[in-house]
């Protein structure tokens, strides 16, 4: 380990010993301060002890692109730097690790999402088409809120303050994912503090007793008779159509009057209570040897893939051209609802896991509405009436003459 009070000219033109591949010059003038040589290069380092206590060695820059008097004032501010209990080569080398915002999504959270969300190709949608188009090459510790802000502000032209939404909410739990499992220099959320976009595209729309028999009516001269139980099944428990097309005898127990669903949005198991006319139904629905399907195909006695043009025919017929497939479920959350059941007792019949959610099915009819007015014009029309009557009787009498005034 040679030492030298080093000059520029010894830098330009410093020996390698024969035999040897790399030999180390130590400048007496600014201690820890190191001049490489190799067979093709030459090259400033900096030696210190790290804060373990441990002698290190980092390279500073190439011996041919700075001179040696900037190097020692380079040198000395890193060693006050070090004396202060910073490390700025380990600063360095954690901006390196920083991955960017692509590289987790594809290491970390996709793989994540995979393991257990159902709807994690929707995720995989949105990344691929609008958010790593615009941030994706970012390191993570780089997305800066005015970046979210311009990815939503872009987004929003030409989609709908819900789509939007989402693109913002999957952004803020990616990050919060890389906060929780401790993803290198990433220890805030650029998405912190931007608002979602208010949302006035609520649907109310659900159908009354009499619109459900009209639909049932032409679902029975539909092509597809297989159909008019899909959405009977729908009608009688406000399950979604995925859980409906894949549901198996299987998961039917009679005995109890529940159907157990493993194929769900949430991806925890539900049970769903039967009603007698859903179990008279299911006694209804044709039955296919060595298939587990209870709603299949006749043809390829495999779970519907698409029903739309079943559907669409009968509601047409029907005079609903309006109701969506998904207006079923609202339809019977809204019997429930109307029938005087909890809103509790319809988000676990739903499966909801927040009560706002299920609040959106709980419109009550115009008729229970009006009832519920006249129930209380009814208390305050007696209360009125009874009012009146004490204030006529407890009134002075008018003075006919100057005696009795």
């Amino acid at each position: 380990m040679p030492r030298k009070n080093l000059t520029q000219k010894f830098v330009n033109s410093a020996p390698l010993p024969t035999g040897k591949q790399r030999e180390n010059y130590y400048d007496t003038e600014c201690p820890g301060l190191c001049l490489e040589v190799r067979a093709n290069k030459r090259s400033f380092h900096l030696r210190y002890r790290n804060y373990r206590t441990k002698w290190v060695q980092r390279r500073l820059a190439d011996a041919k692109t700075v001179k040696l008097t900037e190097m020692r004032t380079r040198a000395n501010q890193l060693k006050g730097r070090i004396a202060l209990g910073e490390d700025p080569f380990e600063e360095q080398a954690a901006l390196r690790d920083v991955p960017r915002f692509e590289e987790f999504v594809n290491t970390h959270y996709m793989p994540y999402a995979q393991s257990y969300k159902r709807s994690w190709k929707s995720d995989e949608s949105m990344l691929r088409n609008h958010i790593l188009p615009a941030i994706g090459r970012l390191h993570m510790d780089e997305v800066a809120r005015g970046d979210i802000v311009n990815l939503i502000s872009k987004h929003r032209r030409a989609h709908k303050p819900s789509s939007t939404n989402r693109i913002l909410i999957l952004v803020r739990f990616i990050y919060n994912c890389a906060i929780k499992w401790e993803a290198h220099g990433v220890n805030r959320n650029p998405t912190n503090k931007i608002e979602s976009f208010p949302m006035n595209n609520k649907r109310e729309r659900y159908l009354t007793n009499e619109e459900a028999q009209r639909l049932l009516k032409a679902l029975d001269q539909s092509d597809a008779p297989t159909v008019k139980y899909i959405v009977m099944m729908l009608l009688l428990t406000g399950a979604r159509k995925s859980e409906v097309t894949h549901a198996q005898w299987k998961d039917i127990d009679r005995s109890m009057r529940l159907w157990r669903i493993e194929r769900n949005k949430s991806g925890k198991t539900r049970f769903v209570p039967l009603s007698n006319a859903a179990l008279r139904m299911l006694d209804q629905v044709p039955r296919y040897e060595g298939c587990p399907w209870i709603f299949p195909n006749p043809q390829t006695r495999k779970p519907y893939e698409f029903i739309y043009a079943s559907w669409n025919t009968a509601r047409r017929r029907a005079g609903l051209e309006d109701v969506r497939i998904h207006d079923l479920r609202h339809s019977f959350a809204s019997f429930l609802i109307n029938n005087g059941r909890s809103i509790y007792e319809v988000q676990q019949i739903l499966g909801h896991t927040q009560i706002t959610t299920t609040e959106r099915y709980s419109h009550l009819s115009r008729e229970s509405l009006l009832e519920a007015a006249d129930a209380a014009g009814s208390m305050v029309g007696d209360a009125s009436d009874a009012l009146d009557h004490d204030t006529q009787s407890n009134a002075a009498p008018i003075a006919t003459s100057k005696n009795e005034r």
